[in-house]
């Protein structure tokens, strides 16, 4: 379980096809500090740590299963893309954004960007099967990141990103044509899901 809070900028370091997909992704987290078998959102897709080294930087490996490849923009890495990494929430952890579980539901896609002021806003374009999740001001995980809707149209639904946020996150790398890993707010399934029994 993740809150949508980046804590780390991490960076693929390696991409290894060993049936399912290895990658090597060096990190600032102090990997003396994290176990075999923890889990770690990158770029809001739970994986699971299957080694950790220091040699020259820190870094932790992870395997990933073909399926997840597909399903989420795994499949548009490449060694050296930055990564927004978020370690799992621990008890008594604040809850600074939303319940995250890591598990993708698809890819939006980056249809338009405007700055405003300092900030940006961007538009993206959910899959039709989840657009009637979205709602303004509602919750949703970009990439792993925690972030309040803005407006909504049909498939479209913008979000505006303050400096802040594009420094520590990956968020100020974003162009329009970008596939972005989105998770639906966990509130807003089990809303709809309980309105197509009403």
């Amino acid at each position: 379980m993740f809150t949508g809070i980046v804590t780390d900028i991490g960076r693929v370091l390696a991409l290894d096809q060993q049936g399912d997909l290895r990658a090597r992704i060096g990190t600032g987290y102090d990997v003396a500090g994290i176990d075999i078998g923890a889990s770690i959102a990158c770029n809001g897709v739970c994986l699971t740590v299957i080694a950790l080294g220091r040699d020259p930087q820190n870094w932790f490996d992870v395997q990933i299963s073909a399926e997840t490849v597909g399903a989420t923009n795994v499949s548009g890495w490449t060694v050296g893309k930055r990564l927004n990494l978020e370690r799992a929430l621990k008890v008594g952890d604040e809850l600074g954004g939303h319940i995250v579980s890591g598990h993708v539901d698809g890819v939006a896609e980056v249809v338009a960007m405007r700055d405003e002021g300092d900030s940006t806003r961007v538009t993206f374009r959910a899959p039709e099967a989840l657009a009637r999740f979205i709602a303004p001001k509602g919750s949703v995980a970009l990439d792993g990141t925690s972030l309040t809707v803005n407006e909504v149209a049909g498939r479209d639904f913008g979000i505006n990103f303050i400096p802040h946020t594009k420094t520590a996150t990956t968020w100020g790398d974003v162009a329009v044509g970008d596939l972005i890993n989105i998770e639906i707010d966990t509130m807003a399934r089990y809303v709809a899901r309980l309105q197509d029994y009403a």
